[in-house]
């Protein structure tokens, strides 16, 4: 199932705000730069940058993911390993809101996020 409408406005105001707050400098943005993509009850946080082969192709790289279980009403927290899959992010695995969720990819207190 899908957010709300209302909660999607509500999610991409709060997504957008946070982006913002992370995007490097606009002259670094060719390479590298971040956005989100909402899928069902899930976000997703992307970096993009450019092939390291072919610099004309951009390359979209998951780093964090919050899947909202509406029955617990909590957001739980992923973070994408080397093996390319997400897994539970165990210092905190879940949330009550999205904004706690974007704030434990901000501070990335194990350096899982952004290294």
């Amino acid at each position: 199932m899908s957010f709300s409408e209302f909660e999607l406005k509500k999610h991409e105001k709060e997504l957008n705000s946070f982006i913002d707050e992370i995007r490097p400098p606009v002259h670094i943005r060719k390479e590298l730069d971040y956005g989100y993509r909402i899928d069902k009850q899930s976000i997703l946080l992307i970096e993009f940058r450019p092939d390291w082969q072919d610099p004309n192709k951009i390359v979209e790289s998951h780093f964090a993911k919050a899947t909202y279980i509406k029955t617990q009403k909590v957001w739980k927290i992923y973070w994408q390993r080397q093996d390319l899959k997400f897994h539970k992010y165990e210092p905190v695995s879940q949330v009550k809101h999205l904004s706690g969720f974007l704030k434990t990819v901000k501070e990335d207190e194990f350096c899982c996020f952004f290294g």
